[in-house]
């Protein structure tokens, strides 16, 4: 059985830089909105796109900050958008959660997936299901880590 190789996405964000500061603006301490991306290299089978934003760095474990997926391939997503499909975040909502840092610099990863077609998910399913579904219909991936820690007051 040949396998393919997965491709490289080019995520990137017009807000900061790959392992810069994500402006306040983004975070709890802002207007709690989604940083717009860009993402590059699109394959050209591409059907849907999927985005994780996680935070391996929380006290408790990876927190989830956005799971959502059936995007339509484009290479822009928009600030204060929602662009597809939300599964629950950690907070247990479905949406945008925004970085709020309980303590320190924390790294907030946006990974981009390219699937060959639509996932057949309900509104608010989890990020484990989104990436068991997504696994047999993977393109390209790609990632944009920025940093965000609270201004003491």
């Amino acid at each position: 059985m040949a396998t393919t190789a997965i491709r490289q996405l080019e995520v990137s964000s017009p807000a900061f830089k790959a392992d810069g500061d994500i402006p306040a603006k983004y975070t709890c301490d802002g207007e709690s909105i989604n940083p717009p991306l860009q993402i590059n290299n699109i394959p050209e089978n591409t059907q849907s796109l999927a985005l994780i934003v996680e935070d391996p760095d929380a006290p408790k474990g990876t927190y989830d900050h956005w799971v959502v997926w059936n995007i339509k391939p484009a290479v822009h997503i928009h600030e204060h958008s929602n662009p597809g499909i939300s599964g629950n975040n950690s907070a247990g909502k479905t949406g945008y959660h925004p970085p709020c840092p309980p303590n320190g610099s924390h790294r907030y990863y946006f990974h981009v997936y390219a699937l060959d077609r639509e996932l057949d998910l309900m509104h608010g399913d989890s990020k484990e299901n989104l990436l068991q579904a997504m696994k047999p219909h993977l393109l390209a991936e790609g990632t944009i880590m920025g940093r965000y820690e609270r201004q003491a007051k």
